[in-house]
C-alpha cells in the first residue's frame, strides 16, 4: 500500500533521511500489523469510514509534495538514462508481474484485478529511505519516484485497463481523474508550499513520516475492515501472491540496472523503486472501482514490502560496495 499507499514521504534532494524518518520506516510495520488487526476484529467501526479513504490518501500525497525541492527534478535532467530506466523498469516488471502471479495462482476476478493494480501503481513512498539505508543512490530513488508518481495519472490507469480488463470492467477514465484529485494534485500543492513557505514547511517537515504512518495504517484498518469477512479464506493465497510479487519486483529491479549497465548504488536503488509500490493508492482506487476485496493484496502488500525493504536494505548495508566494483 503509498503511499504507498504506500510510509514516510520522501526526503528531500539531498535525499538523506532524518532519524525520526528512519524510526517511522521502521516502526511502520507494526503499525500496519496492528491497524489491519483492529480492522478486521472490529469491522464496524471502521467500514463507515469507508468514504474517506481518497482524502487521507490525499494527506499522504500533500506530505510528499513537501518534501520535494527543485533540486529533485534537478536530477532527471542530469541523469535521463538512468531516471528513464528506472521509470521503465517500474512500469513495466511490476504490472506485467502482477498479471502472471494473478493468472498462474488462478485468482478469482476481484484478487487478480487488485494484485495487478498493486503492480500497476507508482513507487512506494518508503523506497528512497530503503535505498539509503542499502547504500543506494537516493537522489536517483527519489528522481525515479517523483517521475513515476507525475505520471501516475495516465499510465497507471491505461496498464490497469490492459491487464485488468479481462477480469473486471475498468473505468480507465473515471480512475484517472481520481487519481488527478487524491494524488497529482495534493503533490502539487506540498511542492508549492514548500517553495512559497519555505522555512514553515521546515518546521513541520520531522513530523511528516510519522503523519503519513498513521494515515496509512488507518487506510489500513478501513481496507481490512472492509473485506474482514473473507479473509480468512483468501488470505493464503493473497499473502503468497503479495510475497512473490514484492519479490520479483526487487530482483528484476536490481537486474534491470545491472542490464542497463549502471553503477552498484543505482542498481540497490532501482531494486526498491521497483519492488515497493504505493499500495495506498492501489488501495483507495481498488475500493473505489472494484470492491473492498480488491483492495485486500494492496494492505497485504504495505505491510509486507516494507517488511522485505527492511531486510533487504540491511543485507545489502553490510555487502561492500568498492568504487570500481558493482555490487
Amino acid at each position: 500500500m503509498p503511499q504507498s499507499t504506500n510510509t514516510a514521504p520522501k526526503t528531500t534532494s539531498t535525499a538523506r533521511p532524518d532519524r525520526t524518518a528512519l524510526i517511522a520506516v521502521t516502526i511502520f510495520p507494526l503499525l500496519v500489523i496492528a491497524a489491519g488487526i483492529l480492522g478486521f476484529l472490529l469491522p464496524g467501526s471502521f467500514k463507515p469510514l469507508a468514504p474517506s479513504v481518497p482524502y487521507l490518501l490525499g494527506i499522504i500525497m500533500f506530505c510528499m509534495g513537501l518534501t520535494l525541492t527543485l533540486p529533485d527534478f534537478a536530477a532527471v535532467a542530469k541523469r535521463p538514462w538512468a531516471v528513464a530506466l528506472g521509470l521503465a523498469a517500474h512500469y513495466v516488471i511490476m504490472p506485467g508481474a502482477g498479471w502472471l502471479i494473478a493468472t498462474g495462482l488462478h485468482l478469482s476476478p476481484e484478487l487478480a484485478a487488485g494484485v495487478i493494480l498493486v503492480g500497476c501503481a507508482p513507487s512506494g513512498t518508503s523506497s528512497n529511505v530503503m535505498a539509503y539505508l542499502a547504500k543506494g543512490d537516493v537522489a536517483l530513488s527519489v528522481a525515479v519516484a517523483t517521475i513515476s508518481t507525475l505520471v501516475a495519472p495516465i499510465v497507471m490507469p491505461a496498464l490497469t485497463l490492459f491487464l485488468a480488463g479481462s477480469f473486471l470492467h475498468v473505468d480507465a477514465g473515471a480512475m484517472m481523474l481520481d487519481i488527478l484529485k487524491t494524488v497529482l494534485l495534493p503533490v502539487v500543492a506540498g511542492l508549492l508550499a514548500r517553495l512559497f513557505l519555505n522555512r514553515m514547511v521546515d518546521f513541520v517537515l520531522p513530523v511528516l513520516p510519522w503523519i503519513s504512518a498513521v494515515v496509512i495504517s488507518l487506510i489500513v484498518a478501513i481496507v481490512v475492515a472492509g473485506s474482514a469477512s473473507k479473509i480468512v479464506a483468501a488470505g493464503g493465497i493473497v499473502f503468497l501472491a503479495v510475497v512473490l510479487h514484492n519479490g520479483f519486483g526487487l530482483g528484476l529491479g536490481y537486474l534491470a540496472g545491472k542490464a542497463g549497465r549502471l553503477d552498484a548504488r543505482a542498481r540497490r536503488a532501482l531494486a526498491f523503486e521497483v519492488g515497493m509500490q504505493n499500495s495506498g493508492l492501489a488501495a483507495t482506487l481498488a475500493t473505489a472501482h472494484f470492491s473492498p476485496l480488491a483492495a485486500l493484496p494492496s494492505a497485504v502488500f504495505s505491510v509486507w514490502h516494507n517488511i522485505s525493504g527492511a531486510v533487504v536494505a540491511a543485507w545489502l548495508a553490510r555487502k561492500p560496495l568498492p568504487d570500481k566494483v558493482a555490487a
